[in-house]
């Protein structure tokens, strides 16, 4: 406020001549005219402007030169009353700045701060005359200007200088009598500056000083209702710094001091208040210090005095007690620790009649239950705020935290869809959804919707669809129906197709992707309804759906994989295969794709390796496979190092498999595409296992050739030339891999069926030289065996690849074999013995009438010897006959000595044979009786007798 300006009176002005003034008085006068005319400029400085930095530091130092002159001398009283008329006049100009710009807009802090420099300067010049006569109570005005300064110093927390003040205030009023003083407004000075005086010391953390200071004042308070109250407010005031700061340090003791000290001074006010007003206003302070005093208990835990103290509050007074807001929330909070949760439920429905109660804080009492009474206490959070809504205006914001926390984190599926039961019924209420329909509170609805949407998100992470699909519904109350939020809409209306997915409702998921598919058709919407087709075991539909899902806008080839995988789950294989099918479509666009081609053609031979009678698709895959490694090269299709070999191997040993299948189910047509392509993918890549690798293309060379023979002779229609040239080509290639292995991973029989292959193709280009040498070639192997010699002895002596040469090599080496055995099975001797007298009958003819009964001599060697029936008897009378038979022809022809070798060879024969006696008998008379005439012409006598 503004300090009226001190009038000088007559008899203080100077009279004093300026001839007859001492030099001091000059000086005095120097400095009084040039501080003068400082303060004429800060007179005329226009209020609202910043003023000059250095106006304030040369007012100082005008003020300090005069400072260095005193005392002033005590005759020169008219000094010290034209210094209290400058600084009276210096403190109004403060006046006039501050009042200026609280009016206008607040001034900058520095601009602030030169104001508060020159105040003090005013306050120093008039400490300097406080001496002056004529002006009543000096000490006390003086100590005002300190006091205020110091007030503005502190607001500016300039605590220093704030604290210099005061000092200079009190020094300036410990000189004074205080039982003499009467003035309330002196006496409200002294108490206010030592209140003054400990609020600075306690923000420099000078804690005891401030304490010492209120103590203090309690010699100030005169008896006066205000000044205890004043006290009364500084004690709860330091009290509510510590609890705001934690100062405590889990210690409540000096917090509790402090307020008893407040409570004190307030019933001792009370005790000697006069007026209705001063009672009310200090019962108010008293109410609020004993809430503190709850609240510092129950955050030390001692819930029974917050009880008490909550009791006393409440019955003071009668009916007119306490019934302050925080009051519920202490008791509740405190019967919640003692956990009486029935008492604190009490507490909380008792909020709701009391209107009183702010919106802030019956929610922060909700949350504090509803988190210390967990899932039993979500009913009673329901009932207290629907009822909040039927007395009160709630807003939007404060519905908002109710449902946050009553959502809360849950405790697994029951205790979360226990929570869920209520969020549902909170957030459709009619009410509830009202507060959120304005404009102004968008957020809050955004933020709603999200609640209501993570809470749906966590029931379908656990699996309850029906409680998900709920609080998804419950989400669509609070998305605005219109163009901007289409999108969100429709996102909410697709995972509600997938919680009805998951619960089986097909017709109803269905509704409800058709709804998003209107909002906002998309390559989601197109998949959703491809599950919905594979659930209604829909194949067809669900195929033509996959060409849905590929014209979309926003398709990427990643759908078609998940396609796959989700028909693989449903077991619906061709749907499946339709898909990665497609998917193959987009391997050759040349954009990143999910997924490596050979991956997808794996899948797609693995998926129809599971179903029956598709050999024929998966050979096509495999084909497909083969063309791409060989058209990007085999590190580009299959990998580089063991995962492109392991990838290799694996379409190999596939072809391998399907081949064996088809060759055991006669098959054999297809049996030899999947053999002839288990050599080209092992061609395709060069690695460590190469003798390994070419054991196996050997094999599959040489069975694709066997399953094309098969094949063959099962459609009865030859083989094309060009089949057969191709055949020949294999067998080369296998041939050449033969020789380059060595022994140990050669197996006898790749390399028997290896020869009968070749044998064959060779015949059928009626290449007989070559037949021969690839079964020379074989019997000179240590793979050969007499038992391979006599198939393909057998196999070269009949049917239409006859070559007499090939044969009799193959069973002349067999049976050399046989022969050279330990014990040789004569039944196999017997038969090639047979097969080489029919061989050479037919190829040597009557020419070499000698070849032939060499065989019969040789079969005769070999009988020599054996015990009886060793050598089978039905081959030996065979032997003994067919010999004696083939003398008959001789005898006609008149060749006496040819026909008498065949009859010795018969009769030796028959001689080796049981049960050929009388034969044997009748031979010999024959060849007895036909010496004796071998002169005469009797060869149209002599029948020998032919045996059948």
């Amino acid at each position: 406020m503004r300090i009226a300006e001190i009038s000088t009176p007559e008899h203080f002005q100077d009279t004093a001549a300026p001839d007859s003034q001492s030099p001091s008085q000059n000086q005095h006068n120097q400095l009084l005219s040039q501080i003068q005319s400082k303060i004429k400029q800060t007179e005329s400085h226009q209020p609202g402007t910043p003023l000059p930095d250095s106006l304030p530091s040369e007012l100082r130092q005008l003020l300090t030169n005069l400072t260095q002159l005193a005392p002033f001398p005590a005759a020169n009283n008219s000094l010290k009353l034209h210094l209290w008329k400058l600084s009276y006049r210096l403190w109004n100009a403060c006046v006039d700045f501050s009042n200026a710009a609280a009016i206008r807009s607040p001034s900058s802090n520095r601009s602030s701060q030169n104001v508060t420099k020159l105040r003090h300067v005013a306050a120093d010049m008039l400490s300097l005359a406080v001496d002056v006569v004529g002006v009543p109570s000096p000490a006390i005005k003086s100590a005002s200007f300190y006091y205020k300064t110091g007030l503005a110093w502190h607001d500016h927390k300039i605590f220093d200088l704030a604290s210099t003040c005061f000092e200079r205030a009190t020094d300036l009023l410990s000189k004074l009598d205080v039982s003499k003083i009467l003035d309330a407004g002196e006496r409200k000075l002294l108490l206010d500056l030592n209140l003054a005086r400990s609020r600075t010391a306690w923000e420099i953390s000078d804690k005891n000083l401030a304490l010492t200071l209120l103590n203090r004042s309690k010699t100030l308070l005169f008896g006066s209702s205000a000044h205890f109250k004043a006290l009364a407010n500084q004690f709860l005031a330091f009290a509510k710094a510590v609890l705001s700061r934690n100062e405590n340090n889990g210690s409540f003791n000096d917090v509790l001091k402090l307020l008893n000290e407040a409570l004190n001074l307030c019933e001792k006010g009370l005790s000697i208040s006069r007026t209705r007003e001063e009672t009310v206003e200090i019962k108010e302070l008293k109410s609020k210090t004993m809430r503190f005093i709850s609240a510092v208990h129950l955050q030390n835990g001692e819930f029974e005095s917050v009880i008490k103290c909550v009791k006393v509050l409440r019955e003071n007074g009668g009916e007119k007690g306490d019934h302050h807001a925080s009051l519920p929330v202490l008791a509740m909070k405190a019967w919640l620790g003692l956990g009486r949760y029935s008492e604190a439920e009490k507490e909380l429905k008792g909020m709701v009649v009391n209107k009183g109660i702010p919106e802030g804080v019956w929610v922060s009492a909700v949350e504090t239950y509803f988190h210390a009474v967990g899932n039993a206490g979500v009913e009673t959070t329901k009932g207290v705020f629907l009822g909040l809504l039927g007395r009160c205006h709630v807003s939007a914001r404060a519905a908002l935290r109710v449902v946050h926390r009553v959502v809360g984190d849950g405790n697994g599926i029951e205790g979360l869809r226990t929570r869920g039961k209520v969020v549902a019924e909170l957030a459709s209420d009619e009410r509830v959804v009202a507060l959120f329909a304005n404009e102004a509170v968008a957020k809050e609805r955004t933020a709603m919707h999200a609640v209501l949407w993570n809470c749906g998100s966590g029931n379908f992470r656990l699996k309850d669809y029906e409680m998900s699909a709920e609080m998804f519904e419950k989400s669509m109350l609070y998305i605005p129906h219109d163009l901007e939020n289409r999108v969100i809409r429709a996102k909410g209306y697709r995972v509600l197709c997938l919680c009805y997915l998951g619960l089986t409702q097909l017709d109803r998921a269905q509704e409800y992707i058709n709804e998003a598919e209107k909002l906002d058709p998309n390559i989601i919407c197109a998949f959703l309804k491809f599950k919905i087709c594979l659930q209604k075991n829909d194949h067809c539909g669900a195929t033509n759906q996959i060409q849905k899902m590929i014209s979309c806008l926003d398709f990427t080839p990643d759908f078609l994989s998940l396609a796959a995988h989700e028909a693989v789950a449903s077991r619906a294989l061709p749907v499946a295969v339709a898909a990665l099918s497609n998917f193959l479509n987009f391997c050759n666009s040349g954009k990143p794709m999910p997924t490596t081609e050979v991956v997808v053609l794996r899948t797609l031979v693995t998926i129809l390796s599971q179903d029956l009678d598709k050999e024929a698709e998966v050979l096509k895959f495999l084909k497909q496979a083969h063309k791409r490694a060989s058209e990007l090269g085999a590190e580009s299709f299959f990998g580089k190092g063991e995962v492109g070999r392991r990838e290799r191997n694996w379409f190999a040993v596939t072809s391998w498999n399907f081949g064996a299948t088809c060759g055991k189910e006669k098959n054999y047509e297809l049996c030899a595409e999947f053999l002839r392509l288990v050599s080209g993918f092992y061609s395709l890549m060069g690695d460590g296992q190469m003798e390994e690798n070419n054991v196996t293309i050997c094999k599959s060379l040489i069975m694709t050739v066997s399953a094309m023979i098969a094949s063959e002779n099962q459609n009865t229609t030859p083989l094309p030339d060009a089949e057969v040239k191709h055949a020949v080509e294999l067998l080369e290639r296998a041939g050449k891999i033969l020789t380059s292995l060595s022994v140990g991973n050669i197996e006898g029989d790749i390399h028997f069926i290896y020869v009968l292959n070749a044998y064959d193709m060779h015949g059928r280009l009626n290449n007989l030289e070559s037949q021969h040498h690839i079964v020379k070639n074989f019997a000179g192997t240590k793979t050969c065996s007499p038992q391979y010699l006599l198939q393909i002895g057998l196999n070269a002596s009949q049917g239409p690849r006859f070559n007499a040469e090939v044969a009799t090599f193959a069973l002349s080496e067999c049976l050399s074999g046989f022969l050279s055995s330990p014990s040789p099975n004569y039944q196999d001797v017997a038969l090639i013995v047979r097969r080489l007298i029919a061989i050479a009958s037919i190829q040597k003819g009557n020419t070499d009438d000698d070849a032939v009964l060499s065989m019969y001599k040789q079969a005769y060697r070999i009988m020599v010897g054996l015990k009886e029936g060793e050598y089978p008897t039905e081959e030996g009378k065979w032997l003994a006959m067919t010999a004696w038979n083939r003398a008959a022809i001789p005898v006609r022809m008149g060749e006496i000595n040819v026909a008498k070798k065949w009859m010795n060879a018969g009769l030796e024969l028959a001689r080796k044979v049981a049960g050929m006696e009388t034969y044997q008998a009748y031979m010999e008379d024959y060849v007895a009786e036909f010496e004796k005439k071998f002169h005469t012409q009797i060869a149209g006598e002599i029948q020998p007798q032919q045996v059948q």
